[in-house]
């Protein structure tokens, strides 16, 4: 019989999307299969403190203020557990001297699924630290992540792969600050109402406003510069009459050789699918497959491999699109999310689930993708000798 694969879920985090990530993570630590992995819930508070076995179980039912905190230096905070001096669980550690020093052998892990969505966890700063500790992790990599996470970048990617994307601007939050008159003249200049004001950094669509004029321009670039001091603002598509475009979107799942789900739609509740749209109303609706021609889902299914090659990812990503909704039905390419949300009801699992895959066989393969990809970087040499 194979050993079973010790597999850590990370979740929590720093962003503003820590309790979208509780969520995802409460799924994938109910749906698992325990037959095939060993499973080590890890929690990280919003203060960034590290938090195992049954505090972390704690974190995910809501109790996080009362549960003990683990860092470095402080060992004793929860038993069983140990930290490096350099504040790296020994869970991650590989190195016999860390072993020897922690007696934690039997609780080293062989993959980090982590379910971190956005800043801190969805953009290549925890991905860096499983590299350096040598582990299979699931999704991308460090510059997968990063420039999946950074909308600004992700875009000129997409334009250097002749993938078609909407209008839009890049200011800094310095110069909206600064010259605010300026920043408006730049932005009316290249884009016509409405826009939409995104902070470059971060998901779940936190921050993100619908400017019709100019008088809603000015709050909306407010509120995107609270989260990040890169701010894109998009033109928006749609129809005549103010018919909205139609989202739509793709789930991806693969390394070198990524597969694209069906094509869904999603029909928002409010007049864009912002956070409350995704998370706290009931309005919206997720049609799967989406009403599309056969050429249509085609060429979205092909985009979207195309968009996950651009930005070097690999694992899993949800692509999303935005298509006219009338006349010539352009479609375009409005980003990638590198960590999706991962509950039983979100889209990416969903598409996967209508595509033929069930939700606790992803898991799996998602592991599978993690363990595979490590295998690939092994094969690299580091040094001449």
């Amino acid at each position: 019989m194979a050993k079973k694969l010790r597999v850590g879920v990370v979740f929590g985090g720093r962003s503003g999307e820590h309790e979208v990530s509780l969520l995802s993570a409460a799924s994938i630590l109910k749906a698992i299969d325990r037959k095939k992995f060993d499973v080590v819930p890890i929690g990280i508070t919003k203060e960034g403190r590290w938090l195992t076995a049954g505090e972390a179980d704690n974190l995910l039912a809501g109790n996080g203020e009362t549960a003990k905190q683990l860092r470095a230096g402080d060992p004793h905070a929860t038993p069983g557990a140990k930290m490096l001096n350099q504040g790296v669980p020994t869970l991650l550690s590989p190195e016999p001297a860390a072993l020897a020093a922690t007696d934690t052998k039997n609780q080293l892990l062989d993959v980090i699924f982590p379910v971190l969505h956005g800043t801190f966890g969805e953009d290549g700063t925890i991905q860096g630290l499983f590299e350096l500790a040598g582990i299979a992790y699931v999704g991308s990599g460090v510059l997968g992540s990063s420039a999946g996470m950074d909308k600004d970048v992700m875009k000129k990617l997409f334009a250097q792969a002749r993938l078609p994307i909407v209008k839009h601007v890049t200011l800094l939050r310095h110069e909206w600050e600064t010259a605010p008159r300026k920043a408006v003249q730049k932005i009316e200049a290249a884009l016509k109402y409405p826009v939409f004001v995104k902070p470059a950094n971060l998901g779940s669509s936190v921050g993100i406003s619908k400017a019709h004029d100019r008088k809603e321009l000015g709050p909306a670039l407010d509120e995107a510069a609270k989260y990040d001091r890169k701010l894109v603002i998009e033109q928006g598509v749609g129809g005549k009459g103010g018919v909205k475009a139609r989202e739509l979107e793709v789930a991806v799942l693969g390394n070198d050789d990524p597969k694209a789900s069906v094509v869904g739609e999603i029909i928002p509740g409010k007049e864009f699918y912002d956070y409350e749209a995704k998370y706290l109303s009931e309005g919206s609706v997720p049609v799967i497959p989406a009403k599309l021609t056969a050429a249509e889902t085609k060429q979205i299914r092909a985009m979207a491999v195309e968009a996950f090659r651009a930005c070097d990812l690999a694992g899993l990503a949800r692509v999303d699109f935005l298509m006219e909704p009338d006349g010539k039905r352009r479609i375009y390419l409005n980003e990638v999310n590198t960590l999706p949300g991962f509950t039983q009801i979100s889209m990416y699992p969903k598409l996967w689930e209508a595509t033929g895959v069930k939700y606790r066989d992803l898991i799996t393969r998602l592991i599978e993708l993690a363990v595979e990809r490590q295998k690939e970087k092994e094969r690299n040499s580091y040094s001449r000798e």
